[in-house]
């Protein structure tokens, strides 16, 4: 018996140092798959939101700030240039001009300025051209001859101190047309709506892969679960298979025993074998026939001689 338990100890333990192994080995092959899908996914929906809140807040600041007067950032006016009257030498159209207040007692002749216009074919418009020299008009108040560098003409007007917005300081080429696209209906949809409707579209799909793999790892949970109830089940039913096995040899090695015992005599046997009928009908022979065998027969009377 102690053998056998032995032995099946030893076929167990194989067994559960196998069966890890066998589990361990495909998580670990899964792990770095499912760690750069996570990191991918995150990086994925890292940019679209950072563009998408990036976007919007470019789309806030510009309406609110850009081409606007009363309105400045960290001290500057941003606006975008809309021809081509100063190419020649220093922005173009489409470009995002930066402008900083100044005292226009300190300009001189070669500063570029940003005035409001009061020209007749244009005025109220901000325009941005470079001073000429310095002037004054009918009245003696102080001004700017401005000009364009493309076409090198003067300004029809004079640019008084009081319409001087400020001066040039520098430009970002070109993002004025995306500032003006950003304005229109197709660019807020591709800029600020599609960006917003991918974040949430790819959030589902996620959520919806979030859910698909909970399930999947539920079903293999349960999956292995009834797998071990029946490993457990199988093993259970191997022990008791052993254990009727340990008991018929248990049975037989006492049977074993009883026979090497002392025999018992024939008559015994023969009476227990044949049982009580067999007594009664030996009783009974011996009735008919009279006393047993062994006992003398009395002597019979002698006849008297009397006459």
């Amino acid at each position: 018996m102690e053998e056998n338990t032995v032995q099946t100890r030893e076929t167990r333990e194989p067994e559960e140092n196998q069966k890890p192994q066998e589990t361990r080995e495909p998580e670990q092959n899964q792990r770095p798959k499912a760690g750069a899908r996570t990191i991918i996914y995150r990086v994925i929906t890292g940019l679209i939101l950072a563009f998408a809140v990036f976007m919007m807040v470019f789309t806030i600041v510009s309406v609110t700030t850009f081409d606007r007067t009363d309105r400045s950032l960290f001290g500057y006016k941003a606006f975008i240039v809309l021809s081509d009257s100063m190419k020649a030498t220093d922005f173009a159209a489409g470009d995002l001009i930066f402008v900083k207040e100044t005292d226009p007692a300190t300009l001189e002749a070669g500063d570029i300025i940003c005035f409001q216009s009061t020209n007749k074919d244009s005025y109220g418009e901000i325009i941005t051209h470079k001073i000429r020299a310095l002037t004054k008009d009918a009245e003696g108040n102080p001004g700017f001859i401005t000009y364009g560098t493309t076409t090198d003409t003067d300004d029809e007007a004079i640019v008084l101190y009081t319409f001087v917005i400020g001066k040039y300081e520098g430009k970002i080429p070109g993002l004025g047309h995306f500032f003006q696209f950003l304005k229109t209906t197709p660019g807020y949809l591709v800029c600020i709506f599609l960006p917003f409707m991918l974040l949430i579209v790819w959030q589902g799909v996620g959520a919806v892969r979030l859910f698909l793999q909970y399930k999947r790892e539920q079903r293999a949970e349960i999956q292995a679960e009834k797998q071990k109830l029946e490993e457990e089940r199988l093993e259970a039913q191997r022990m008791m298979e052993e254990l009727r096995t340990l008991r018929k040899q248990m049975a037989g090695q006492s049977s074993d025993g009883r026979q090497s015992e002392a025999p018992m005599p024939e008559d015994e046997v023969s009476k227990t074998q044949e049982g009580p009928a067999a007594q009664e009908t030996l009783t009974a022979k011996e009735e008919l026939l009279g006393e047993p065998e062994g006992q003398a027969d009395p002597p019979e009377p002698k006849p008297s001689d009397a006459r």
